[in-house]
């Protein structure tokens, strides 16, 4: 049984790494008593996936990893479990068992992300205030993005799905996932220099709201990761 575990990472947590999210949630699953599934062989290890790695400094509200059962639980119970054993800064939301073929893993069919964005010391200008559309108008948005081996100048208005002002901050939906990826902070970078502002990311907090697959054929019909599980009853 392949089950997909959805939760926030918040406070202090924000500071620590990919990894060591997956260190705090292999401890998680034996303290908890999660009967999680291993991999053959000499050197065994738990069979987990995480959707799409958040970066350090980052909260989220919608962090998505899957795992392998040997035996099934049921789902209120297993997330009582891990909060049990857990410490503040992460809290297990949901527990749902998800198809067993690989193409519906996490990792493979994550296609978008929801952030909100917040200044640490103040609120947005005023003035910024209907900017975002006529950003999202305009031909080309061309900045400078890194990859794993080189930078390259990108057009990365098509993975802008949605960009609006709030009254908490900036609400934003891009492309996320293997085949395209876009990070927050350069969406931000390249709005505040078209809004004639100076970008410094230290001052921004940049929080995850969800993320998502696509299911659509022609357009675009983004579901969240969560919703394509289903709740485990009394097994």
């Amino acid at each position: 049984m392949k089950v997909r575990i959805k939760f926030r990472k918040y406070g202090a947590l924000k500071f620590i790494g990919h990894l060591d999210v997956m260190r705090y949630f292999q401890k998680a699953m034996r303290r908890a008593q999660i009967p999680v599934a291993f991999t053959s062989g000499y050197s065994p290890h738990m069979i987990m996936s995480f959707a799409s790695p958040l970066g350090i400094g980052l909260t989220s509200d919608g962090e998505y990893f899957d795992i392998e059962l040997t035996r099934p639980i049921s789902s209120r119970e297993a997330v009582e479990r891990l909060n049990a054993v857990g410490v503040e800064g992460i809290e297990v939301i949901s527990f749902r068992q998800i198809p067993e073929d690989r193409k519906s893993s996490g990792m493979a069919i994550v296609a978008a992300a929801d952030y909100l964005v917040y200044h640490k010391e103040s609120m947005f200008p005023e003035a910024w205030k209907g900017l975002e559309q006529q950003f999202l108008a305009e031909p080309a948005v061309m900045v400078w993005k890194k990859t794993k081996r080189s930078e390259k100048e990108v057009d990365i208005l098509p993975m802008i799905y949605r960009l609006e002002m709030q009254d908490r901050g900036i609400f934003m939906q891009v492309a996320a996932g293997s085949e395209q990826n876009l990070k927050p902070g350069l969406v931000m970078k390249a709005f505040c220099e078209f809004a004639g502002g100076v970008f410094q990311e230290a001052k921004y907090q940049f929080h995850r709201l969800e993320m998502y697959a696509d299911t659509g054929r022609k357009e675009r019909r983004l579901v969240s990761l969560e919703s394509l599980g289903t709740e485990i009853l009394n097994p």
